[in-house]
C-alpha cells in the first residue's frame, strides 16, 4: 500500500481570537505545522497545540514565518541572511522547547506564508533559513517545494527532505503557487481536489493549471486549515486517498 503524509498549518489562533478547528483537524492530518508565534499563535496556543500534537500521535513540525501579526505572514519583508537565520533560529527553539513540555519532540521544519514563497525563488533565502534550522537540529526534516528553488539548497545542504504539494493551491508552470490575488488559486471544490491529488500521486508529478506535468518528489500534502471548508475539505481529501488505497502516514 501506498504511504502519502497529510500535513495542515496550525496552532494559529492568537489569544481569544480562534483560527480553524485545529482538536477537529488533529484527527484528520499525520504531520502538523505549528505556528512559532511570529505570523500567529502565542504560547498558550503553541503549548495546547503541542499536547493536542502528543495525543493524537501527530507528528510536530515548527511553522516559521515573519514577524507580521496583522497580515499573517503574508506579507514580503526585506530582511538580511543574519536576520533571517536569527528568525529562524528563535522559532525553531520556541517550539522544540514547548515540544518537549508537552512530551514531543520536533521532527520537522516548513517554511510559511511570504517567507516560504521568497525561499520557493531565491536559494540564497533558503539557505539562510535552511542553514539555520539545521544548525539548531541537524537531523531535522526539511518540508520543501519541489522543483523550486528550495529543492537544490536542501540537496546541497545534504539534509533530510521531504517534497510537499498542496491540495487547495494552483500551481504555475515553473511549479510555483499560483498567486492569491489570481482568479482560481484557491480551489474550492472536495471531490475535484481528491481527483486532483491522487492523480499527482500516481503520476509522481505537479500537474499545473495548464495541465502540465512536473515530475518530483512527493511525501506530504498539506491542506490548510484556515479556510471556513478547511476541516470538511481534508475530510473529503483523506476520505478519497484510502479509499484509493493510500495509507496516511508521517513522511520520513
Amino acid at each position: 500500500m501506498a504511504k502519502i503524509d497529510l500535513n495542515a498549518d496550525i496552532g494559529e489562533s492568537f489569544g481569544p481570537w480562534v483560527m480553524g478547528n485545529d482538536a477537529a483537524l488533529m484527527e484528520v492530518i499525520s504531520s502538523a505545522n505549528v505556528a512559532c508565534g511570529f505570523h500567529a499563535g502565542d504560547p498558550d496556543v503553541m503549548a495546547q497545540t503541542m499536547r493536542r500534537a502528543v495525543a493524537n500521535d501527530v507528528g510536530i513540525g515548527a511553522h516559521p514565518g515573519f514577524a507580521d501579526l496583522q497580515g499573517f505572514g503574508r506579507r514580503r519583508l526585506s530582511l538580511s541572511a543574519e536576520e533571517l537565520t536569527n528568525l529562524v533560529t528563535y522559532q525553531l527553539g520556541a517550539a522544540q522547547a514547548m515540544a518537549r513540555a508537552a512530551g514531543g519532540a520536533v521532527r520537522h521544519f516548513k517554511l510559511h506564508g511570504a517567507l516560504s514563497n521568497m525561499a520557493s525563488e531565491n536559494a540564497e533565502i533558503a539557505r539562510a533559513c535552511y542553514a539555520a534550522a539545521l544548525r539548531v537540529q541537524p537531523d531535522i526534516i526539511l518540508v520543501v517545494l519541489p522543483q523550486t528553488a528550495m529543492e537544490p539548497v536542501a540537496r546541497d545542504l545534504q539534509a533530510n527532505w521531504a517534497g510537499e504539494i498542496f491540495a487547495d493551491r494552483a500551481y504555475e508552470d515553473d511549479a510555483s503557487l499560483v498567486a492569491r490575488s489570481k482568479p482560481g488559486a484557491v480551489l474550492h471544490d472536495a471531490e475535484e481536489v481528491g481527483a486532483r491529488i491522487e492523480t499527482m500521486l500516481r503520476k509522481g508529478a505537479i500537474v499545473t493549471a495548464s495541465g502540465k506535468e512536473i515530475p518530483c518528489k512527493i511525501d506530504t500534502v498539506c491542506l490548510h486549515g484556515d479556510g471556513a471548508e478547511a476541516l470538511a475539505m481534508a475530510r473529503a481529501l483523506r476520505g478519497h486517498l484510502t479509499g484509493a488505497g493510500f495509507e496516511i502516514a508521517r513522511f520520513g
